[in-house]
């Protein structure tokens, strides 16, 4: 559903707007003392489109550069998750610094921003708060969240943003669950992609032939497994740029990679008698690049040293896989043979445990409790160029569950100075949020975001103006 999001100062009634459109009263309730609150969320009751309410009157604690960083915090939270944004101002108060430096923010958000001039109770007051005109907004709705004036007309302004993004939303769903969960099989040459969606499909949809490049374009064939609807995404072989001699292949290797882009999961396909080799080393790096669920799939197991015993041929090859793939250490691997069919199931079943794992992204009380108990564990060092030390200000996690049946959480991070996060101090993060939340197949994705004075403040007029 699309999201409307609530932003403004304190006391300027965002919870009792939100609480009237969502139909009912939320307590808004501590998880314990010191804790960042998790931001409310409920649908409309009110509008005739269904659509998620936000109210970022529930994110706070005790920001230690005091209450300006908070409503930078506010506005990006907005910025980042909401298709709709309502401002709201207190009437009576009339126009303050703070109201100003939050329409700054806003003024360079995305998302479209409705200002909402709550307390005015009566018609005749409204020609008394022409200020808030200086907040350069096109549209502005007079309510009292607290007497319900004017809620007809506020909830109108919200159908009209909203209902073509419903209906879009709507469209796009239909079209994903037809299509089910698009995986992009990808590898180098003669690996055995087509051989392995042949196994899959127990047909002989793809051409196999030891001749590398028989597999021109990118080719996607529908198939169902245990209910689920899939899409495989059969594709070119990658060589490396130097050895593409000719046109052909380039724009089949273009191709290819273009389906790493709208899969949903990547499943990277090694020719585990062969070794994995720089090339495959380079295909992963793609996919670590595009910031795209993987898994991995050794295949031609019968031909790894096949006289050996069963058990230590499996510890080898996973031994093998860890070692040459330590960077997509996320992705999770299975050991097949497409030619004679062992394990190829697998390959279906580890896809939709992926996709399980994808839906449960922590909350956002869960989430700041989690880094900051890494914070705790262990402290960031003091840079020594810029004589300080990065402080986490809050974190929230936005999804792109829109576009893929398979969500990549973007964990954004508001700290003092991005430049104080350094990339090994980044990688105990993302070991700490993994034992906590594992999710297997699922890159970790950090948005670091600087907060500092200059940003909220709002400008100053020249002398004499």
């Amino acid at each position: 559903m699309p999201t409307v999001a609530i932003v403004g100062r304190p006391n300027v009634g965002k919870s009792a707007l939100f609480n009237r459109l969502a139909g009912r009263r939320i307590a808004i309730v501590h998880d314990q003392p010191g804790v960042t609150r998790d931001r409310i969320t409920a649908p409309s009751k009110s509008t005739q489109t269904p659509c998620t309410l936000i109210d970022t009157g529930g994110i706070g604690g005790n920001i230690e550069d005091g209450f300006e960083d908070l409503v930078t915090v506010e506005a990006d939270i907005a910025m980042e998750t909401a298709d709709l944004i309502l401002f709201v101002v207190d009437a009576h108060d009339g126009l303050t610094t703070t109201d100003q430096a939050l329409a700054q923010k806003l003024r360079k958000a995305a998302p479209p921003v409705l200002l909402v001039l709550n307390k005015v109770d009566d018609p005749k007051h409204e020609s008394a708060f022409s200020d808030f005109a200086r907040l350069g907004f096109s549209k502005s709705v007079f309510v009292s969240a607290e007497h319900g004036r004017n809620f007809s007309r506020l909830c109108d302004e919200i159908d009209k943003v909203i209902a073509p993004l419903a209906a879009e939303t709507e469209a796009v769903v239909e079209v994903a669950e037809a299509v089910g969960i698009k995986l992009a099989i990808v590898g180098r040459p003669n690996a055995g992609k087509s051989s392995l969606v042949n196994a899959i499909l127990k047909d002989e949809r793809t051409i196999v032939s030891d001749i590398a490049g028989t597999t021109r374009d990118a080719i996607d064939l529908p198939y169902s497994f245990q209910g689920e609807n899939f899409t495989l995404i059969d594709t070119a072989g990658l060589r490396p740029r130097g050895k593409r001699d000719n046109s052909v292949e380039v724009f089949s290797a273009m191709r290819t990679e273009k389906a790493v882009r709208r899969s949903d999961l990547c499943v990277l396909v090694i020719d585990l008698a062969a070794g994995i080799t720089a090339q495959d080393r380079k295909i992963a790096q793609t996919i670590l690049e595009e910031k795209k669920p993987c898994l991995i799939v050794l295949n031609k197991f019968d031909l790894y040293q096949p006289d050996g015993d069963h058990r230590k041929r499996m510890q080898s090859a996973t031994e093998h896989v860890k070692r040459e793939l330590f960077f997509l250490h996320y992705a999770p691997f299975v050991i097949c043979s497409a030619k004679t069919g062992n394990a190829v199931d697998h390959v279906l079943k580890e896809a939709l445990k992926i996709r399980k794992g994808a839906q449960a992204v922590p909350g956002t009380g869960q989430l700041n409790r989690i880094l900051q108990a890494a914070f705790d564990v262990n402290p960031p060092p003091i840079d020594s160029r810029l004589k300080r030390r990065l402080k986490l200000y809050y974190a929230t996690a936005a999804t792109n569950e829109k576009y893929s049946v398979i969500p990549v959480p973007t964990i954004v991070l508001f700290v003092n100075d991005k430049r104080l996060m350094s990339s090994s101090y980044e990688s105990f993060l993302t070991n700490q949020y993994r034992a906590a939340h594992p999710a297997p197949g699922i890159p970790v994705i950090f948005s670091v975001r600087s907060r500092s004075r200059r940003e909220w403040e709002p400008r100053q007029k020249p002398q004499g103006h």
